[in-house]
């Protein structure tokens, strides 16, 4: 039997999608049939949403602590206004705590035909890549009593890069690698293999550099200068596995070991050496070679903006085979990992013969600043046992290095902020000393 009057009305509003009407109109519906009908022709009115049509455009990569812009274009092909407020969903590490509620939602009116563009402002508070999610619009009749609302798909990656922020070291650490190359004014010459040039006898100069031909024809002593090898190459271990998923302060000792391996990547790089890139706990997560001095860098950017701890033992034996595959000629293999007692002695310390033999090894570790700080401790008991927990870690610590340096390893230890000028200091004394 076909159904009149309010009955129909009601049945009609009853067909609605659910959620476009407030609850609290539900009473009010039944005893006002005015009412009834223009929510009815507001929703009739209101600008389809399946057929709206998206594009994205935008930043497609962002530096950790910067923002990045994505512009979403709709079109609106049906021939009614749209009126409608829109969310762009994207993960919640896309935002600073707080701010995704302004920055996601855009309230927008396109006239029939055309179409208008939206940004949205990202600032990731975490690396990796941030996929957006869905877009919902939700579309208002001209009473705005009444919306239709429907997701679309609209893929979009944003690559989050680590930040690099030991990049204010880099120009210092460059002037001291161009006074090793010679090319100040200052007077200090590397100890490489490369013979430059040679120069009257100072105090001070060793004695082994004396050349004897040159001075029996001069009436001064003569001395050889050398210049820092060129074309070494650089290898670059990342240890992915349990121990760089801690956090010293509020940043994983992997963020940190990532930022160190970016500035001696920039470094060596621009000294004329060849640097590649391995990230290894049980298998490979990353691997950079053969990148031209240009390239490197971007190169291993990218390669470390995805990457994460994974909470499994490292395998040593694996790291340090994987290391030679990388390195099968004599280099500079740059171990950075944790100084934690066990996986050294029972991980590292059986294999590294292996490395040492063909390698000059350097291992760079994260140690934490409140160690240091707990060593202090003074005026309760509390106070007292917190200052012997903290010598003991660090005498650890120090019996752990005297270990690796006596298989003649060089090793960095320094906290997250002073870990890359650190290790590109010991890199610089390495290429100084002729050892690369």
């Amino acid at each position: 039997m076909a159904l009149t009057g309010r009955t129909a009305l009601l049945a009609a509003i009853g067909s609605l999608p659910v959620g476009i009407l407030a609850p609290s109109w539900t009473g009010m519906l039944a005893v006002n049939a005015p009412l009834s009908l223009a929510i009815l022709c507001d929703y009739a009115l209101a600008a389809p949403v399946r057929t709206l049509r998206f594009t994205r455009s935008g930043d497609t990569s962002v530096r950790l602590g910067d923002s990045a812009e994505i512009h979403l274009t709709v079109s609106n092909p049906s021939r009614r206004r749209l009126r409608a407020h829109l969310r762009d969903a994207w993960p919640p590490s896309s935002w600073l705590p707080g701010s995704e509620q302004s920055a996601s939602r855009h309230k927008l009116t396109i006239p029939a035909g055309e179409r208008r563009r939206l940004t949205t402002v990202l600032r990731p508070t975490r690396r990796g890549d941030r996929q957006a999610e869905r877009v919902t619009v939700r579309s208002y009749g001209p009473l705005g009593l009444a919306a239709r609302q429907g997701n679309h798909k609209v893929p979009w990656t944003v690559r989050v890069l680590p930040p690099f922020a030991s990049r204010k070291h880099l120009p210092s650490k460059l002037a001291r690698l161009r006074e090793l190359d010679g090319r100040t004014s200052v007077l200090i010459r590397g100890q490489g293999t490369e013979f430059d040039s040679l120069r009257e006898y100072v105090p001070g100069d060793d004695t082994r550099s004396i050349d004897w031909r040159a001075t029996a024809r001069q009436t001064t002593v003569a001395v050889r200068t050398w210049r820092p090898e060129r074309d070494r190459h650089i290898l670059i271990v990342l240890d992915t596995g349990r121990t760089s998923a801690g956090r010293v302060g509020n940043v994983p000792r992997l963020d940190a070991s990532m930022d160190a391996a970016l500035l001696l990547t920039a470094l060596a790089s621009r000294a004329g050496d060849r640097v590649d890139l391995l990230a290894y706990d049980r298998r490979t997560r990353a691997r950079v070679q053969g990148r031209s001095a240009n390239d490197i860098l971007p190169a291993v950017v990218n390669a470390l903006a995805p990457l994460e701890p994974e909470l499994i033992e490292t395998d040593a034996r694996g790291l340090s085979s994987a290391a030679l595959t990388s390195a099968p000629r004599r280099s500079l293999v740059v171990l950075l990992t944790s100084l934690e007692a066990a996986p050294i002695e029972e991980g590292l310390l059986p294999v590294l013969p292996q490395l040492t033999q063909r390698h000059t090894v350097l291992v760079a570790s994260v140690s934490d600043p409140h160690a240091e700080e707990m060593t202090k401790a003074r005026g309760t008991v509390e106070a007292v046992y917190e200052a012997a927990a903290g010598t003991q870690t660090q005498a650890q610590r120090r019996r752990t290095s005297e270990q690796l340096q006596r298989h003649g390893v060089t090793v960095v230890d320094a906290t997250p902020d002073n870990l890359a000028p650190a290790l590109a200091d010991a890199y610089l004394a390495l290429k100084a000393a002729g050892r690369l």
